[in-house]
């Protein structure tokens, strides 16, 4: 629903809104159950999207984010966000060259896509506790090590 359609098909606190009540349910539905029954639940996309893409891509003040994230989540967060960062030019090249048809965020312009990138930085940077840095720039087998090394050791687990 909000990656069909034209560009402006809605504005930013319309995304947000809709997005948050997604958000909810799936926390609500999925996530907690999950946690609850000891599972570990790995999850593409959560509350820093909101944030980058209607805080920082689309201009909505960062508090009234916080007050809607707060309202609709509590205090729920993640343990650990990864966080893949590549530069614009090379993200919107790698979309671009996927099979399928960009999504309504993928053709918007690369300003917007270097706010959001910004964003993502930015929040890495304020929650160094909870958020790691992968460079997505690499190979994917690199990329691939990357991520298991981070959860292990942010976990102290072993993983293949």
């Amino acid at each position: 629903m909000l990656l069909d359609g034209e560009n402006e098909r809605w504005d930013a606190v319309s995304e947000a809104l809709l997005l948050y009540a997604a958000r909810r349910d799936h926390v609500a539905r999925t996530i907690q159950p999950a946690i609850a029954a000891g599972r570990w639940v790995v999850c593409d996309r959560f509350t820093d999207s909101t944030i980058a893409y209607q805080g920082y891509g689309r201009g909505l003040p960062l508090d009234n984010l916080a007050v809607l994230q707060h309202f609709a989540l509590g205090d729920f967060r993640p343990d650990l966000t990864l966080i893949l960062d590549l530069p614009v030019a090379e993200g919107l090249s790698r979309a671009a060259s996927r099979a399928s048809r960009a999504d309504r965020f993928e053709r918007l312009d690369p300003q917007f896509h270097q706010r959001l990138r910004d964003g993502f930085l930015a929040i890495a940077k304020a929650e160094p506790e909870r958020c790691a840095m992968i460079d997505a720039a690499a190979d994917a087998g690199s990329v691939h090590r990357a991520i298991v090394a981070t959860v292990a050791a942010r976990f102290g687990v072993a993983m293949a």
